[in-house]
């Protein structure tokens, strides 16, 4: 009996460390993506906006002065910006857990956090930096600082859109999730490896959502646990398909 005990002690104490190590990591995970999809938005934003205003200059000139405000200044405050506005967020909208389990938690966050207000101070620091520096001259650093609204205008619509998509990526997810417990009940093997293989590709575009993470890595080891079981339902009982969902 004290044998027993002593291994589900160690089982629960493995399960809680495991626990703890995940929480840190979704929220390490969550952070990285959105800086990652910020920045690129930002690069995005600025490449439009830069188009319409300096209507005069070629292809290879915005592309430069672009590069240029992008690399002297705006890649060093983003990560502190985003930062900066995830934490705003959380606190604005009572994220106590330090991370998001869902996507309008997210948004809600961000725009709480004011990340638009940010990425434009930063883009006005760069081009500061960039005419100071002589690598670009008064008048276009005097053109981008007077249409700034457009900027910010381009930005605002860019994140709108890639949390448009994140929110249709999670329903996708969710609608494959539900079917492979379908398979699991029905012990189709084949329907839930196409149905993981589905997940798994769609993960790789979506922000590291909690729910969606938790139900995604279950699944996974299910999986893992299939596969070094011969591919089969078969020589499997409830409680190692209990045990796998946990660890």
């Amino acid at each position: 009996m004290e044998v027993e005990e002593k291994v589900e002690n160690k089982v629960e104490e493995k399960i809680e460390n495991t626990l703890i190590k995940e929480e840190i990591n979704v929220e390490k995970e969550q952070n990285s993506f959105l800086e990652s999809t910020f920045g690129k938005i930002i690069n995005t934003g600025c490449d439009i906006a830069l188009r319409t205003l300096l209507p005069d200059a070629i292809e290879d000139q915005v592309i430069e002065i672009k590069n240029v405000i992008f690399t002297d200044g705006i890649k060093e405050g983003l990560k502190t910006a985003v930062d900066s506005a995830i934490n705003l967020g959380k606190s604005a909208v009572g994220v106590v857990t330090g991370k998001f389990e869902n996507v309008s938690q997210a948004y809600n966050a961000i725009k709480s956090g004011g990340i638009i207000d940010s990425a434009s101070s930063i883009i006005d620091n760069a081009v500061t930096a960039a005419k100071e520096n002589g690598l670009i001259n008064n008048t276009t650093a005097k053109v981008i600082k007077k249409g700034k609204n457009v900027i910010k205008d381009c930005i605002s619509s860019g994140i709108e859109e890639s949390f448009m998509e994140q929110v249709d990526g999670v329903e996708k997810v969710g609608k494959y999730i539900d079917n492979w417990n379908e398979c699991l009940n029905q012990k189709d093997v084949k329907g839930m490896n196409r149905e993981y293989n589905k997940i798994k590709k769609k993960l790789e575009n979506l922000m590291p959502i909690e729910n969606t993470l938790k139900q995604a890595r279950e699944i996974e080891n299910v999986q893992t646990l299939i596969k070094n079981k011969g591919n089969s339902l078969e020589n499997i009982s409830e409680d190692e398909l209990k045990l796998a969902k946990i660890i």
